[in-house]
């Protein structure tokens, strides 16, 4: 078992009307012993904007931003910017956020230079109903009846002025190009599927109805133990180690006190990062303290960012989807572990 610490609460709310309910599931990215936080800001009536702070070393909060950075502009993005991961590629800054425009959730993009301006790339995730994506993804095996309970949501929202379309979030990019493209993970339940693409642009409806006539073969992630039975996501975004790339995504399970969100550890290979290599067979962390059993939502620890001193892997992740809270780990340890738990490919 992997030894982790948990540091507490290091962000919760405050009384500015953007982020008067909750903080959350920040975006993280290391720039030498400062770390910056982009995180999740909800104001009454649910509502999400993303709110800036910046960490000196990996626990002290040295500066806030008194407004959000990153605000809902556009019709599709109406009811909230959410859950965002950020990524730096050469020189620009990728931040991937959820777009909720009331009905619809999907993965977005901005981009930036300098931290502080941000320029919406919109949506870039798949804009079908979720028969759509049935019709095409069967073509190529049966799909799991889980697709269909979790994304099927055209009866409740038969009414709507919107189309209903299938939910994609958790969009998360790798640090650096692989083989020449731009790779990503993103996440239709129950499983993290990936994408590589050349540039943005070649996101259109043609590409992603391609992708669905091949679907299986996209998936690269699925729940395989009990404490991510029920379905996983993305987290925070890879980080490459000699062993492969490390992913700490989600998994969660359906207890009989509700949904149960827990940190987890996986390696991708490398230069085939559509390949699993090792998996942890037990949550990484879970919800035990009052921080993360009792918020907004109970029970959640949600890891979407990290840094690293030294061989200390910081994890920061959502507690109780009300406040951000940091756990920390040495890398060399859980790589080792990880390397314990090698997987067969299941593909």
């Amino acid at each position: 078992m992997i030894e982790v610490t948990k540091h507490g609460v290091i962000l919760e709310k405050t009384m500015l009307g953007f982020e008067n309910q909750g903080v959350l599931n920040p975006a993280v990215i290391q720039e030498g012993d400062s770390v910056h936080v982009f995180y999740r800001a909800v104001s009454k009536g649910n509502y999400s904007s993303i709110g800036y702070c910046r960490l000196d070393g990996p626990l002290t909060v040295a500066e806030r931003s008194a407004v959000p950075v990153i605000f809902p502009q556009t019709d599709y993005e109406s009811h909230g910017v959410e859950d965002p991961r950020i990524t730096k590629i050469d020189d620009l800054y990728y931040l991937t956020y959820t777009a909720f425009d009331g009905v619809n959730a999907l993965g977005a993009l901005a981009t930036s230079t300098d931290l502080r301006h941000f320029d919406k790339q919109g949506v870039i995730v798949p804009q079908i109903a979720y028969e759509e994506f049935k019709h095409l993804a069967e073509c190529s095996g049966g799909l799991n009846e889980k697709y269909a309970r979790y994304n099927d949501r055209s009866s409740f929202f038969s009414s709507a002025e919107k189309k209903v379309m299938l939910w994609d979030k958790n969009v998360v990019l790798f640090p650096r190009k692989i083989n020449g493209k731009i790779y990503f993970l993103h996440r239709i339940k129950p499983d993290i599927q990936i994408a590589s693409i050349n540039d943005f642009q070649e996101l259109t409806k043609e590409f992603w109805e391609q992708y669905f006539l091949h679907f299986r073969k996209n998936i690269a992630l699925k729940p395989r133990y009990h404490h991510e039975v029920s379905y996983i996501g993305g987290g925070c975004p890879p980080i490459e180690t000699p062993e492969g790339w490390l992913l700490i995504y989600h998994g969660v399970h359906d207890t009989n006190k509700g949904f149960v969100y827990a940190a987890c550890a996986a390696l991708l290979d490398l230069k085939n990062p559509e390949q699993e290599i090792a998996r942890l067979p037990y949550a990484l962390f879970k919800p035990e303290y009052a921080w993360e059993l009792k918020g907004e939502v109970n029970n959640v620890c949600f890891p979407t960012g990290t840094a690293l001193f030294d061989d200390t892997l910081y994890i920061y992740y959502g507690a109780a989807d009300e406040r951000i809270a940091c756990a920390s780990l040495s890398l060399a340890g859980l790589l080792a572990e990880l390397l314990l738990n090698i997987q067969k490919d299941e593909k």
